[in-house]
């Protein structure tokens, strides 16, 4: 029995094991998909470890997951509208191996599919809807239950403090490669800091926020097109509900992927970002004023962060994202950038 075969076997699923493949997508965690046949029935599982560099509080993480996709499932009485997580044998949401490395295994869903970007009115729309949805499910839930699994994750001020720590440190001796990002990131950095600032303030609300709203966080079903479930749920956690709405823009309206090499493929779309906000708007009716008025700058603030915490990576030895190659994470900060400058170039038509 390999070791993947005995890890599963430690959690609470019926049959027999099929078969079993590696899912190389996603930057952070090992994940694998199982088949099992359970007298003819045929499911499947996703199995993780939990990168502990990034959580170092896995069970914290694990706890939060099973509070609030319990809450959505009691809420909606729908299986299939969030993740349902498999206990194992002895009743606990994760595992720990032999080697002290944290797995989780969730049910498969099926008969849906994802984007990396969007390719078209109808799924911005569609996004919109599918997170407005997902927020409101949980706009009764005391965020203050939830563990601050990454403390400070959005905050402008910490990570503009990680990038100047890197290039003090240039680990690489990459900094001479990166002045013109970094100039133009330091022009910005007071404007990217306001909705933190508005959020330590108490201006705008504590919310049980997701985090990392991409669009292939989010699962479309393969027969209607609409927002099935949200998934990747590891940093949901206390938070502005513009964290969201900032990730879920920033994704959305690009043109382009994340890692496209050619910048100038890369802009923000305004037909895209009007059928997102016109989906998110019609579910999303728990907002205040004040965080109505803060979500079109809440998709530059985010991908401003995504900006600075690409081109930190960079610096300091790609210790966070995985890359494929060595620019990688430079590439990817420098589409963040191409995307907020055509933000800015088309700020009044949208």
């Amino acid at each position: 029995m390999s070791k993947a075969e005995e890890i599963i076997s430690r959690f609470s699923i019926p049959g027999k094991l099929v078969s079993m493949s590696v899912n190389k997508q996603g930057h952070i965690n090992s994940t694998f998909i199982s088949v099992f046949d359970d007298n003819g029935v045929i499911r499947k599982y996703t199995h993780q470890m939990i990168n502990c560099a990034v959580f170092p509080h896995p069970d914290e993480v694990m706890e939060n997951i099973v509070s609030v996709t319990e809450h959505i499932r009691k809420k909606t009485g729908k299986e299939a509208s969030t993740l349902h997580v498999i206990m194992t044998t002895d009743g606990k949401p994760f595992l720990i191996d032999d080697e002290g490395m944290y797995w989780r295994t969730y049910s498969f869903i099926d008969n849906v599919q994802t984007y990396d970007k969007v390719p078209n009115e109808d799924i911005a729309y569609a996004l919109g809807k599918g997170i407005g949805t997902f927020q409101s499910e949980l706009s009764d839930f005391d965020s203050s239950r939830l563990h601050i699994v990454i403390p400070r994750f959005h905050d402008m001020r910490m990570r503009y403090g990680q990038l100047s720590e890197a290039v003090r440190r240039d680990t690489r001796n990459r900094l001479r490669y990166v002045q013109t990002e970094l100039s133009y990131l330091m022009d910005n950095k007071e404007r990217g800091e306001r909705i933190w600032d508005m959020y330590e303030k108490g201006e705008i609300p504590a919310r049980v926020t997701h985090n990392d709203t991409k669009i292939n966080n989010v699962l479309f079903s393969s027969e209607t097109g609409e927002a099935e479930a949200v998934i990747d749920l590891d940093t949901i956690m206390p938070g502005t509900i513009l964290f969201d709405t900032g990730d879920m823009i920033r994704t959305a309206c690009s043109t382009a992927n994340e890692d496209e090499r050619d910048t100038s493929l890369m802009e923000f779309s305004v037909p895209f970002y009007k059928a997102l906000e016109r989906g998110y708007l019609e579910t999303a009716s728990f907002l205040t004023e004040k965080e109505r008025s803060l979500i079109k700058e809440s998709g530059r603030t985010i991908t401003q962060i995504m900006a600075v915490r690409f081109l930190t990576d960079y610096l300091a030895g790609d210790t966070y994202y995985k890359i494929a190659y060595d620019e990688h994470n430079l590439v990817r900060a420098r589409t963040q950038i191409a995307l907020m400058e055509s933000m800015d170039r088309q700020w009044e038509d949208f």
